[in-house]
């Protein structure tokens, strides 16, 4: 029996990257999808991307201190224990103020003291049950740190190195994509896509991206690529940054070079290519891959490659390929790309295995299980 006596109150932590904000922005959408009475909060810093995405998708944002964990010994790690002292104590005012029945944290600045801060409610002494999402092939301090606080642990492939108390290994459930990219028809809206960015009708398009922010390796490879592609009838989207820019021209008109800082229209994009070249950040992945857009995923050449193992199940399900930064040059877009997207039953074979390697329902069922551990907490207090 349901002794629920009020909506349940969710509280959800990704703050910083769109690679933390966008999986739960995603569920948000999916519970209100199950349960539209579903209060749904998320916590984030002044400085990240949630001030603007978060209130674009109607959820409340709560702000609170971001806790930056510094990578080598300096001053910073000294000054570490004040900051999560001050960033725990404010986001334990955030639960009590929501009455949060539930945390469920995508990881980075805003997930670690979020984790620390549910053990035990601000003016309260009951804890809150947590959640904890691991996207990337290989966890970050802060999930594996809420992985030890866990209620359940999830992550998007095995091996991530986060699982809950007494399991070898999370849940996998992939990465929780939004419902405008994991319910894109693309050969539905391939018309209004190209003309949304003055694409032409018929013929290859090649969609470039390097994140929000660009990537400089990516713009100089395929710009200097241009002339090579645009005479073999190949049209390009080129989103290179908005502090980048790339300098091309060419003799093409059916086959533009179309070149902006960024792209607000994610959907269309994926939508008007035959092709990606792109890095292999974990959402980055997710999304191409749920759309069944084939890729040439570009991973950062520094870290600590976790990119290529985003990529990996892809990329062996026959849904891309990877190529090292340093290999992509212009002489590779100009050959080895051309011969690729003007390959029609290739493509379609790669869009086949991209589809087949991704996870759509992904953010739906995350919800269910948040919806699960929600209810379960609050009908356990209404009996006690």
């Amino acid at each position: 029996m349901n002794a629920r006596t009020k909506p349940l109150s969710v509280v959800v932590a990704g703050g910083g990257t769109a690679g933390h904000i966008e999986p739960a922005l995603a569920v948000a959408d999916a519970l209100r999808e199950l349960d539209d009475t579903v209060r749904v909060t998320a916590l984030g810093t002044a400085r990240g991307l949630e001030t603007t995405l978060v209130p674009a998708r109607g959820y409340r944002l709560a702000l609170i201190p971001p806790v930056p964990l510094p990578r080598k010994p300096t001053l910073d790690l000294l000054r570490l224990p004040a900051k999560v002292l001050s960033s725990v104590r404010e986001t334990r005012a955030v639960f009590a103020d929501v009455e949060a029945d539930v945390l469920i944290g995508f990881g980075g600045y805003v997930a670690l003291p979020a984790y620390l801060a549910a053990r035990r409610v601000f003016g309260r002494s009951r804890a809150i049950p947590v959640i904890v999402h691991e996207a990337n092939a290989r966890a970050g301090i802060a999930n594996k740190v809420g992985a030890r606080l866990a209620t359940r642990v999830l992550a998007a492939v095995s091996g991530s190195g986060v699982s809950a108390r007494g399991r070898e290994d999370a849940e996998i459930v992939g990465i929780p994509v939004r419902p405008t990219i994991t319910g894109l028809d693309r050969a539905a809206v391939r018309a209004e896509a190209r003309r949304h960015f003055g694409l032409p009708d018929e013929g290859p398009v090649l969609l470039v991206f390097g994140g929000s922010q660009g990537a400089r390796s990516l713009n100089e490879a395929v710009s200097g690529a241009a002339a090579a592609l645009t005479a073999a009838g190949v049209s390009v989207l080129h989103a290179h940054g908005p502090k980048n820019s790339v300098d091309v021209s060419t003799d093409e008109p059916n086959a533009p070079y179309v070149a902006v800082p960024y792209l607000t229209r994610m959907d269309l994009a994926y939508a008007a290519a035959d092709l990606a070249i792109c890095r292999s950040g974990a959402m980055t992945v997710a999304e191409v891959s749920a759309t069944g857009l084939p890729a040439i995923y570009v991973p950062l050449p520094h870290g600590n490659g976790e990119q290529e193992l985003n990529a990996r199940p892809v990329v062996d399900a026959g849904g891309g390929i990877l190529v090292a930064d340093a290999n992509l040059t212009s002489d590779y877009v100009g050959a080895d790309v051309v011969d690729l997207i003007t390959d029609v039953d290739r493509l379609k074979q790669m869009s086949a295995g991209a589809a087949g390697a991704g996870h759509r329902d992904a953010a739906t069922a995350v919800a269910r299980i948040v919806l699960d551990v929600a209810s379960r907490k609050q009908n356990e207090q209404s009996t006690t």
